[in-house]
């Protein structure tokens, strides 16, 4: 493990793997760098990936007050670490994280984005106006285990019935530990999950190539997303993963990855 220093002077933890040209992988919520282990592992033949906990996750800091603008210079930061240029795949939230990073970061020369979970249409239920404020809330009076059970079910749609299961799990604790940051995630989404089309000026600087890739197997809702996105950019192209979910197989986006990044 290696830090590096944010523009705020937070601490940022990261690892490195592999030689090439500079790969950062910015992960979604809950995620901390070791979430990306396995596929930080099969691009290593390849680049030189960077893996790093975002701000109040693993070992990174958290310097108060949060704001989506910290979170671009912990990116920038790690580019900067790099070498100055590098590419960047992002998934989930992590996705609109590194489309914002690229905003204002020259040094993102391409992006691969998968499944930024916007909400454009009626195609599952908008997320409620007080979304993020109640993750705080919850987090702020040591309800950490309803805060992550609140993002699962009415954040991610997962069933209601589905969460005692996964909280008796080897893994919820490490969730529940990271509680805190799930609001920086609903913060990084905005007010695009609230059923309406994606602003068409938003990203328009952004001119980077981009290929932005949804699974075959995912709910209409994050399909129609990956489409609004490329709608709006000015160098993207999508492609479907056949058979995939949200939760891509590493073996599978490789090799995509390899390809549009090498070509």
């Amino acid at each position: 493990m290696n830090t590096v220093t944010s523009k705020d002077g937070t601490t940022i933890a990261f690892e490195t793997v592999g030689e090439g040209s500079p790969l950062v992988i910015v992960g979604g919520a809950l995620n901390d760098r070791h979430a990306a282990e396995t596929q930080a592992g099969l691009l290593a033949p390849n680049f030189k990936v960077v893996t790093y906990d975002r701000r109040g996750r693993g070992d990174s800091g958290d310097t108060p007050p949060y704001a989506v603008e910290r979170e671009v210079e912990d990116v920038e930061a790690v580019v900067e670490e790099a070498g100055g240029t590098a590419f960047a795949l992002g998934h989930s939230s992590g996705a609109v994280l590194a489309l914002e990073a690229a905003t204002s970061t020259p040094g993102i020369t391409k992006l691969v984005l998968y499944e930024p979970p916007f909400i454009v249409d009626d195609s599952r239920p908008p997320l409620p106006d007080d979304y993020v404020q109640h993750l705080d809330e919850l987090v702020a009076n040591g309800h950490r285990d309803q805060a992550v059970e609140y993002f699962m079910t009415v954040g991610v749609g997962v069933p209601a019935e589905a969460i005692p299961s996964m909280k008796d799990s080897p893994f919820w604790p490490s969730l529940e530990a990271i509680a805190h940051t799930l609001s920086y995630d609903g913060r990084i989404m905005g007010d695009n999950m609230a059923g309406k089309p994606l602003p068409s000026d938003r990203w328009s600087t952004v001119t980077s190539p981009a290929l932005v890739i949804d699974g075959g197997a995912s709910p209409p809702s994050l399909r129609n997303a990956v489409q609004a996105l490329v709608d709006v950019l000015p160098n993207a192209r999508r492609l479907t993963l056949a058979d995939q979910t949200h939760e891509v197989d590493p073996t599978v986006l490789t090799p995509v990855v390899v390809e549009f990044f090498t070509s």
